[in-house]
């Protein structure tokens, strides 16, 4: 079953430009609106949004299409992708949506569903939703004694702070640590740095004054030199990177080297292993993940699930295999204890109370396993897709005889941008980084 609209999260796009309009994002609502309406009681959805300056045209589009279709709204404002699926859960709601990109520029917009359970919403659902996109929708719009209302929940960064601040092991703090924090002018750029305050520590903000267009530029977790210059400018013990819509977090330790998500993974890992927390004995991972992780883990005894890129994927296997613990390289850190999708904030507080229990510097907490030589590279494309042209397959075909059994190598396409995705990883960095040069410059190549 393959999506028309959805991509790996949610419908995404440029803003202003199909399949991202106001039209489309009034039948998306009108579609969702039918499909999660059940039953006689009083239907209610959550919409949360990231920063962009295009939230102000999806999110009166959606009230619309919902309204219409006789569910009642709760207007959250700017908060985290996983702040929605908590209120979701939490005000007992029928449906989850935020808008947003994620870690893509200001210009891109997208719109993401949570189910009344908190989670993502499958395939199915899914092309269930398109499927009443296309079919025409505005036949079971309701009649209007039955609309629905719309509303502002005013302490909606209030609940969610304290519901991270709780996840913080009771009688720890972060007093006399000096945080840096990056909120990619983002989703969290008020409650990140306030849960952090309030739980003692000295923080400095930086990507914290968003203006609609500032998303994801030059900062936060896809862009982090900004926050490792201002650790090492003000001696501060660790730095914490979020991306736009603060699901994914990546972290910078007191000298100003970059820790992943693979790195940070390992570290919750152990610690909950050690505290009899770790559920399924192991972690989930995706392909992507550092084969460091998985040698790191197989001597604690633990396991390695990998699962295909996506943290919707990784909530899957994780669900399969009862594990609690599970992320992606990218800083995507899922814990099943406190959320059913990736939190950033809450990921971060975890490796913290790590830090402050051990007593000891990010350095020597954070960086627990040798990650093998690997190489990721993003290459974008136009006309035809790499994976359909000769020089491409020939191209990989010669690089996996390259990297031999003691390598790995993925290809995938994004499911978000024009983007080939390359990940090589083995033992000879040199051998590795001419096997990815070699594919990067086919698909170059390629271009039309």
């Amino acid at each position: 079953m393959v999506n028309k609209y959805f991509g790996t999260d949610g419908v995404r796009g440029t803003a202003n430009c199909y399949p991202m309009t106001p039209d489309m994002a009034l039948k998306i609502g009108m579609a969702a609106g039918k499909v999660f309406t059940c039953g006689d009681h009083r239907h209610t959805v959550v919409i949360g949004k990231d920063t962009r300056l295009s939230g102000y045209m999806f999110e009166p589009a959606l009230v619309s299409g919902f309204v219409g279709m006789g569910m009642d709204v709760i207007l959250l404002g700017p908060l985290p992708t996983p702040a929605v699926a908590m209120m979701t859960r939490s005000l007992r709601a029928d449906l989850g949506v935020m808008i947003s990109a994620s870690h893509n520029q200001y210009s891109d917009n997208g719109i993401k569903f949570f189910g009344p359970d908190g989670y993502k919403l499958s395939d199915e659902k899914e092309h269930e939703i398109e499927g009443l996109i296309d079919e025409g929708v505005e036949k079971w719009l309701v009649d209007p004694s039955k609309l629905g209302r719309a509303k502002r929940l005013e302490d909606a960064e209030g609940r969610y702070i304290e519901f991270a601040k709780n996840t913080f092991p009771k009688g720890l703090r972060l007093d006399g640590l000096k945080i840096v924090i990056d909120c990619a002018h983002g989703a969290a750029y008020k409650v990140a740095p306030a849960a952090l305050w309030e739980l003692g520590a000295d923080v400095i903000k930086v990507g914290a004054a968003p203006d609609g267009f500032n998303i994801n530029r030059e900062c936060g977790s896809t862009n982090t030199k900004l926050m490792k210059e201002t650790v090492l400018e003000n001696n501060a013990d660790i730095g914490i990177a979020l991306d736009g819509d603060a699901d994914r977090v990546v972290i910078a330790n007191e000298k100003g080297k970059l820790v992943d998500g693979d790195q940070l993974m390992a570290v919750i890992a152990r610690s909950w292993s050690e505290s009899g927390r770790l559920r399924g004995s192991g972690v989930v991972a995706t392909v992507m993940s550092n084969l460091g992780l998985e040698k790191f883990l197989d001597r604690l005894g633990l396991r390695l699930v990998r699962a295909q890129v996506g943290d919707r994927y990784v909530v899957e296997s994780m669900l399969e295999s009862m594990i609690n613990v599970g992320g992606e390289q990218s800083g995507h850190i899922i814990l099943h204890d406190y959320n059913s999708t990736g939190d950033g904030l809450v990921a971060a507080l975890q490796t913290l109370a790590v830090i402050v229990s051990k007593n000891a510097p990010a350095s020597e907490v954070c960086s627990v396993f040798k990650p093998v030589p690997q190489i990721l590279r993003n290459v974008y494309f136009d006309g035809v897709e790499p994976l359909k042209q000769p020089q491409v397959k020939r191209a990989i075909e010669i690089g996996r005889k390259m990297l031999g059994a003691n390598g790995r190598l993925l290809i995938r396409l994004s499911g978000t941008e024009p983007v080939l995705r390359i990940m090589a990883e083995g033992e000879d960095k040199n051998l590795v980084g001419d096997v990815v040069d070699k594919i990067s410059v086919s698909v170059t190549r390629g271009k039309n």
